[in-house]
């Protein structure tokens, strides 16, 4: 079984291997149904030495957490500061992020630390993109800006979640690295189009109703 070539080429310590088969058998089997003995296994090391480096399964759950929240969060703080995202960019930040987004999938069903934390900094990132784009719509603090937000952040991570139904539906892992720009090329598609529907006059008549209908369920929102 490979491990992970998640990590630097030159971080071939055992640690790094106990983490990295960790991520995978969490990913696979959810926190409390793996087990040491197949970390172990999948590391090339003794159970003793996983407790040796991360004491308990809770301890190496945590060092995992702590790896996804670099891993992925790392990444969207490149991208706000305005690095270059050319393909090359991407394909760098896809080849460093596999097994990460599939324990953030597990652990956003599950319910975990770093899947709070990711899905709080993906809603916060969504309030100040709305704020900076469209000042005079939304407001930052807004109610309207949080709800927009926390929507477009569990949009985006829903897809993650349901990573299965969209492999089974397209016929490839979904998740895969050679895969991996499928998911955000799709997102940037259906934008782009939905935009065009919504400001056409049967998407603005949706729009109004819904609209309207939450003003007369919520007159006081």
């Amino acid at each position: 079984m490979e491990v992970s070539r998640e990590r630097p080429h030159d971080d071939l310590t055992a640690r790094a291997r106990i983490r990295d088969a960790a991520l995978a058998q969490f990913a696979k089997r959810g926190v409390k149904s793996a087990r040491l003995q197949d970390i172990a296994e999948a590391a090339g090391v003794s159970v003793g030495l996983v407790q040796h480096h991360y004491g308990t399964k809770d301890g190496l759950r945590e060092a995992c957490d702590e790896h996804v929240r670099d891993v992925v969060l790392g990444a969207a703080e490149q991208v706000r500061e305005g690095a270059d995202v050319s393909p090359e960019f991407l394909r760098g930040m896809y080849d460093a992020s596999e097994l990460s987004v599939r324990y953030l999938a597990r652990a956003l069903v599950e319910g975990s630390p770093v899947a709070a934390a990711l899905f709080d900094e993906g809603a916060e990132a969504a309030e100040r993109f709305f704020a900076e784009t469209w000042p005079e719509e939304f407001s930052p603090g807004e109610a309207k800006v949080r709800e927009r937000a926390v929507v477009m952040a569990a949009m985006h991570l829903g897809t993650i979640v349901l990573h299965e139904h969209l492999s089974r539906r397209l016929g490839v892992d979904v998740l895969q690295r050679a895969n991996a720009g499928l998911i955000g090329s799709a997102l940037a598609d259906v934008y782009a189009h939905m935009g065009e529907w919504a400001a056409a006059e049967q998407g603005a008549r949706l729009r109004r109703a819904v609209t309207d209908f939450h003003a007369k369920e919520h007159p006081d929102a």
